[in-house]
């Protein structure tokens, strides 16, 4: 089931857990994704701040030798600040789901997991993006679009809300 949205990525996995951190792994490769593992924290921490931001997508367990999930997940943000990080424990608090949010994870997976909610983290991943990209396209579109054309824009759309206001009140009269 590859997906052409997240080729784009390249995925780091994170787990001192060599059998959870290479099924992860395998998981996202066989969806089209370019991806680096490894096995500790300071690992992870290193390959990160020498990357130049490469990764884009990067899953992280919390608890590991060296570094913890929380370090690497400010590592990754570091290196590349739109970095979808998310944050793997098999030891959920209220406490890391916080903090994990605050330093801008984009998901809290709990131990054990199912590969059908990490499908379903890449599909919300694929989605962001996907819309990132069409507001980027907007954006440079409506930035060449000339003055006079936009007020005439505006003008449409205004003349097409009063008609709906107007509907709207028949129907209310009605």
């Amino acid at each position: 089931m590859p997906n052409a949205g997240l080729s784009v990525l390249e995925a780091m996995v994170v787990d001192d857990d060599a059998a959870i951190c290479e099924l992860i792994a395998e998981h996202l490769r066989v969806r089209g994704l370019a991806v680096t593992t490894a096995r500790d924290g300071r690992a992870a921490v290193t390959a990160l701040s020498r990357s130049g931001g490469c990764y884009g997508l990067v899953l992280t367990d919390i608890s590991m030798p060296g570094a913890d999930g929380f370090e690497v997940l400010r590592a990754a943000r570091s290196a590349n600040p739109s970095a979808l990080v998310v944050v793997i424990t098999g030891y959920a608090s209220l406490d890391s789901a916080i903090q994990a949010v605050r330093l801008g994870a984009h998901d809290y997976l709990t131990k054990p997991f199912t590969l059908g909610q990490i499908d379903v983290i890449l599909r919300n991943i694929s989605e962001r993006l996907a819309l990132e990209r069409e507001n980027r396209d907007l954006a440079a579109r409506a930035a060449t679009v000339s003055l006079p054309m936009r007020e005439t824009m505006l003008a449409a759309i205004e003349r097409r809300l009063a008609r709906i206001e107007a509907l709207l009140a028949g129907d209310r009269a009605g």
